[in-house]
């Protein structure tokens, strides 16, 4: 092993001492954040004088027996509704010969006025 002389022993100390106070310091940044985070989330949420309590609006917003029957007499399909998809609950099966026969009529009736 190599000696080491008094320069290097307090230039070591000097950069271990620097290195703990970096990390001391991470530490306490690190705490204060944490601080201020969870005190941000304890607090409760900031209601505007006047503004709507949602119990209420959602009390509203139907009748009470309305969802009862709602739910009773039709399955909730949202996306058949606004006219996305097609109901699961159709009122007839597709006739694909019906469908085939509308389309040649539709095409006939295009060639025709295009001569």
């Amino acid at each position: 092993m190599s000696e080491t002389t008094p320069s290097e022993a307090r230039q070591t100390m000097q950069r271990v001492r620097v290195g703990m106070t970096g990390l001391a310091l991470i530490l306490v940044l690190i705490g204060l954040g944490s601080a201020i985070f969870t005190s941000a989330n304890d607090e409760g949420a900031v209601e505007a004088v006047g503004a709507s309590n949602e119990q209420v609006v959602a009390n509203m917003a139907a009748p009470p027996n309305a969802t009862d029957t709602a739910e009773t007499t039709a399955p909730d399909e949202p996306l058949a509704e606004l006219g996305v998809a097609p109901s699961v609950t159709a009122v007839e099966p597709a006739n694909a010969a019906k469908i085939a026969s509308q389309i040649s009529a539709e095409k006939q009736k295009d060639s025709s006025k295009v001569h």
